[in-house]
């Protein structure tokens, strides 16, 4: 045997060993590949290169290459990862809740059905925020503007058709709203958000929870309410649902693996990424990002992106995102 082939078989076996396990990582020996489909440095990408660093140092992976392809919220990355990359074991791409509307709002010809669900990693919860100016001081106070004249009611949030707006969609479907009269109006990033928030050049901010939480707890913002399901350890804001509002949302992020890929490379992918959910590092880097763990692999995850695809697009039909 080759004495490079020697040195990767006792990786592999030690790997195992570590574990305690029959485990060889698909990575181990090979170049593992993470697709981002966004540009650098926002949420997308901070996960990709979480789960790289995580691999690595997990030693479940020897080199992990990370690569941007933005566009079109996401749909760009997808069809590379589709259509580059069928049966190969060692190709994943970062996805989430906001390329599930991207895809129907895009019309794109492909779907999260075409790729092969991996794992469910992250999830951030959404925050209502306002400038410390604002008279609004609750939910109560912001629906009762809004049902007195919606149109009048600006709610900033990212990109069309994301997260935010799907939010914004979904608390006013609660209150019994019409979705058809709501004034949303988009922004390239987080930043824009809160500066339009901070100045009240809007009336209501949406955005993940981190994005805004220097400024909450500096004063600088007053947090309305947030769409977690109860009461968030560390963040002093109340629900929706506390406040009499049925929502709770939450913008996951996970893995998803090539088409094509056999049951055997699926199963050490999933295996992979619940092993490296466990590694120091990766609890370290959820805790520091104020991310909530919201691991689900596998045939769970496979389920959840049925039912999610079904959900968000009967959503964006709700808010006339989807052009006919």
């Amino acid at each position: 045997m080759h004495r490079s082939s020697v040195r990767a078989t006792v990786r592999r076996g030690l790997a195992a060993a570590a574990f305690g396990v029959a485990f060889v990582s698909p990575a181990l020996g090979a170049d593992l590949k993470i697709i981002v489909p966004a540009a650098p440095g926002g949420g997308w990408d901070q996960l990709g290169r979480a789960a790289a660093q995580s691999l690595q140092a997990g030693k479940l992976a020897d080199r992990v290459q990370v690569s941007n392809t933005p566009g079109a919220g996401g749909t760009i990355g997808l069809a590379q990862l589709i259509n580059n990359n069928k049966g190969d074991g060692n190709a994943l791409m970062v996805s989430g809740k906001g390329m599930v509307s991207a895809i129907f709002i895009q019309k794109s010809p492909l779907t999260l059905s075409n790729a092969t669900p991996i794992a469910r990693l992250t999830g951030e919860y959404e925050v209502l925020v306002v400038g410390p100016n604002s008279p609004l001081k609750t939910m109560a106070d912001l629906v009762a503007a809004y049902k007195a004249n919606p149109g009048a009611v600006s709610w900033a949030g990212g990109l069309v058709g994301g997260v935010d707006q799907l939010t914004a969609g979904m608390i006013i479907q609660a209150i019994g709203g019409d979705v058809s009269k709501l004034n949303y109006v988009a922004f390239g990033s987080g930043g824009e958000v809160l500066s339009q928030a901070l100045g009240g050049h809007v009336t209501v901010g949406m955005g993940g929870y981190q994005e805004f939480a220097a400024q909450i707890t500096g004063g600088k913002l007053r947090a309305l309410g947030i769409t977690s399901d109860k009461r968030v350890p560390g963040i002093d804001v109340p629900t929706l649902k506390e406040q009499g509002i049925n929502v709770e949302f939450i913008n996951w992020r996970g893995l998803m693996g090539a088409p094509g890929i056999s049951e055997a490379q699926r199963q050490a992918l999933v295996t992979m990424t619940s092993q490296m959910v466990k590694t120091d590092q990766w609890k370290a880097t959820v805790a520091k990002n104020g991310w909530v763990d919201l691991y689900m692999g596998g045939d769970d995850f496979k389920n959840y992106i049925e039912s999610e695809q079904k959900s968000v697009l009967s959503l964006v039909n709700t808010l006339g995102l989807v052009k006919k």
